[in-house]
């Protein structure tokens, strides 16, 4: 899942994006308005979580104008206003939920997770594949009854495929989906994680399907 945060608090934004990295997200950072509008309407994303008070274009006018655009990816806002009028202002240029600062991460994480969820982006808190189990919200990994230990990134990697078991995805869409907008190394990466989690689940979990990319298997 890949998710981009917009918020001129550099120090919050950037202290965000590790805390949501650490649970397995790829996470893009911008400063103002306008990027944040270039960004999220280039479709890339799961989710943005969007501050109101931006340089360039605040946050009203960047749900606006998504919104008007035709972009329905799910927008979280962020204020350290906290009156009713803002609230509503918000939700009406069409955001999905809105957090009031100070916060604490752990609601964010969980706002995060809900919209997600909601708008079918985490289909379901567990997902399986065969033997293998996948608790989203836990974080936690199966193969029957022995619990597996993943490293954030190997989690991240193990989800995009069990989101679509039984499918073909492509050594692109994993990076799209588990590496940041700026990840400039080697795409053959995944295939080290891939390797890993074959390592750590047993032979016969993850096909690969040469020149198309991977599959979880659902027997």
């Amino acid at each position: 899942m890949r998710l981009l945060i917009v918020e001129d608090e550099k120090r919050l934004a950037l202290s965000l994006a590790a805390g949501l990295r650490a649970e397995g997200f790829a996470v893009d950072v911008v400063h103002d308005g306008t990027e944040g509008l270039h960004r999220a309407g280039s479709g890339a994303y799961d989710l943005v979580v969007l501050d109101i008070m931006l340089p360039g274009m605040n946050g009203y006018r960047v749900c606006g104008a998504l919104r008007a655009a035709g972009h329905d990816v799910p927008i979280l806002m962020l204020t350290a206003k906290d009156g009713e009028y803002d609230e509503a202002e918000g939700l009406d240029t069409g955001a999905d939920d809105y957090l009031t600062k100070p916060f604490s991460y752990v609601v964010l994480v969980a706002r995060v997770k809900a919209l997600l969820r909601r708008s079918g982006g985490v289909p379901s808190p567990v997902l399986k594949a065969g033997a293998v189990s996948v608790d989203t919200s836990s974080r936690r990994v199966s193969v029957g009854d022995e619990e597996v230990s993943l490293t954030a990134k190997e989690f991240a990697v193990l989800e995009q495929l069990a989101t679509r078991a039984g499918e073909v995805v492509s050594k692109a869409e994993i990076l799209e989906h588990v590496w940041d907008f700026a990840y400039e190394g080697d795409p053959n990466i995944v295939e080290v994680y891939v390797s890993t989690l074959r390592r750590k689940l047993g032979p016969g979990v993850i096909t690969t399907m040469r020149g198309a990319g991977y599959r979880l298997e659902e027997r």
